[in-house]
């Protein structure tokens, strides 16, 4: 189990992440989301031991990555910029990694190579930085961790690839109960793929829920009504946003799903219709409730 506690991380007078804590389950695929800065890369490099946290502690299997290489075993990070030696080629890897790591498979590896169109003796800085991300990530494959930390893994590569990787994780995490967790911007590709999500701003969690749960939380709604509606009506109800467009009206709403249609329908609606949010629907919303959205981004 990977457990996070009260992590604190500093950068000079800039704090990064301030007292963060959560667990990831065993076996889940975890998306890790949040604003630009928020410190989700950061994070990953705590879990992966790459930084010493400040305060409190990452721990897995109960025991901390940092200067723990048994640990840091069981763990491969991809950063959001996977860096290779000049000289690097796949082949190269494969001779380090397969002594790194005594979970290496080289059935897996062959496979993979059957897989993803990259020559293993290309030097892999000359490649683009979509191919430069499969490579790290059919190494990361090939190793079957009991951990996976992936930063931005799907930025650069084609619909196609896309697809290709979330079956590739989807498939380690079935047959090696491995644990994924992916910092990403890309919010349709993780709603594919991950059974969690946490959210964090400013260094610090605003949520971390099941995926499910996350989305059940918040609901859109529209409605249309023949005549104007009294000051005050939807009062008892916690409003994220409304619009209106003529006679439709558009609400996100947090609570109850029943309790919000009962509510909107007191109202005799002509139409109404409860409809599912995206992540991305999730995210704006809880974000907004944290004072950031677009308005006030454009009034500073």
């Amino acid at each position: 189990m990977l457990e996070i506690k009260n992590v604190t991380k500093r950068f000079g007078d800039k704090t990064a992440l301030e007292k963060l804590s959560f667990t990831v389950p065993d076996g889940s695929v975890f998306g890790l989301i949040g604003s630009n800065g928020s410190g989700k890369s950061t994070l990953l490099r705590i879990i992966s031991g790459v930084f010493k946290p400040d305060g409190g502690s990452v721990e897995i299997d109960g025991e901390s990555t940092f200067e723990n290489p048994a640990v840091k075993e069981k763990c491969f990070f991809i950063s959001d910029y996977p860096y290779f030696y000049n000289s690097s080629t796949l082949d190269s890897l494969v001779k380090l990694y397969r002594d790194l790591y005594s979970t290496w498979n080289e059935e897996k590896y062959r496979r993979l190579c059957s897989l993803f169109p990259i020559n293993p003796k290309d030097r892999i800085v000359n490649m683009s930085k979509g191919m430069q991300r499969q490579a790290a990530l059919m190494i990361a494959l090939s190793v079957c961790p009991k951990y996976i930390l992936l930063d931005e893994i799907f930025d650069g590569l084609d619909p196609v690839v896309r697809q290709l990787i979330k079956k590739l994780i989807m498939e380690l995490v079935a047959e090696n109960s491995t644990t994924v967790m992916i910092a990403s911007h890309n919010l349709r590709e993780l709603e594919d793929v991950c059974d969690h999500v946490g959210l964090i701003h400013k260094g610090g969690v605003v949520m971390e829920k099941e995926l499910d749960e996350a989305k059940l939380g918040i609901h859109r709604v529209q409605a249309v009504f023949e005549n104007e509606l009294g000051e005050g009506v939807f009062n008892d109800l916690d409003i994220v946003n409304i619009k209106k467009q003529g006679k439709l009206m558009m609400f996100t709403v947090r609570g109850d799903g029943q309790t919000i249609e009962d509510t909107i329908r007191a109202q005799n609606p002509v139409y109404m219709e409860m409809l599912p949010l995206t992540l991305e629907e999730v995210f704006i919303s809880e974000m907004e409730a944290v004072g950031y959205d677009i308005n006030n981004i454009l009034e500073k």
